[in-house]
């Protein structure tokens, strides 16, 4: 098994020319897109369709009115004057997806940079939207899937490298590697190094870095930054089919 790891959304056009047939992609966009993500499917959300832009989520509900809207423009939820009158149902908080909201619905989402990471992985063999929330269920069905290649995906904060995603792409190739049969790549190994460093104290790790100091300064999303720090609360995997929809796996 081989596993590389795309540290900076810059490198997203470059999945554009590579061939993913064989190629579990496993996307991480820890504050918060992913994690929040997870636990919709956890609370019972039905499926979650990530989309790039305000405009697809519009025209998606337009043709299917029982679906939910959510997503964010610089971290806050999308109201009606950046969306055509319409004001989105959540934003990108994973504690606003509580069940008796979200139980057996399908919800839209565009944010910033989780959806179209995750957009950009279209053609992968496997394609998971993973958090610290379900990292090990996530390590696991990869060691059963046993995909010839696993490509960690950050999707980092505007075209940059968000720590927090470097921190648990390397925590996924701890997992992975902790039997000593995988070859990881250079950036693989510098997200692991980075991870092991951070290790003895993570949530203050992950607190340290931009979108967390950014969420921590706005009072409503302050407490999003330690609910996406928890490690493995629940026990589920977050899949994305061919048809571009995420569903429990």
């Amino acid at each position: 098994m081989k596993i590389d790891t795309l540290l900076s959304p810059a490198e997203l056009p470059a999945l554009a020319r590579r061939d993913l047939h064989g190629t579990a992609c496993v996307v991480f966009d820890i504050l918060r897109a992913t994690s929040t993500f997870v636990t919709a499917l956890n609370n019972g959300a039905e499926a979650i369709i990530p989309v790039g832009e305000i405009n697809e989520a519009l025209s998606i509900r337009k043709n299917f009115p029982g679906i939910l809207l959510a997503g964010e423009r610089e971290g806050r939820r999308i109201y009606a004057a950046q969306a055509c009158g319409v004001d989105f149902d959540f934003g990108n908080s994973p504690r606003e997806f509580v069940p008796k909201k979200i139980a057996s619905k399908t919800i839209v989402s565009t944010t910033t940079n989780g959806t179209r990471a995750l957009r950009a992985c279209v053609g992968a063999k496997i394609i998971l939207a993973a958090s610290f929330l379900n990292l090990t269920a996530t390590a696991k069905f990869l060691q059963q899937q046993q995909p010839a290649e696993i490509l960690l995906v950050c999707a980092g904060t505007g075209t940059g490298v968000a720590l927090e995603d470097v921190l648990a792409a390397g925590a996924l190739t701890e997992l992975l590697t902790a039997r000593g049969d995988a070859h990881i790549s250079d950036s693989a190994e510098t997200a692991r190094r980075t991870f092991l460093h951070a290790y003895a104290d993570l949530p203050t790790a992950l607190a340290a870095s931009q979108n967390a100091r950014r969420l921590l300064a706005i009072p409503e999303l302050h407490d999003d930054v330690a609910f996406c720090s928890q490690r493995d609360i629940f026990n589920l995997v977050a899949e994305m089919k061919a048809d571009g929809i995420i569903r429990r796996g």
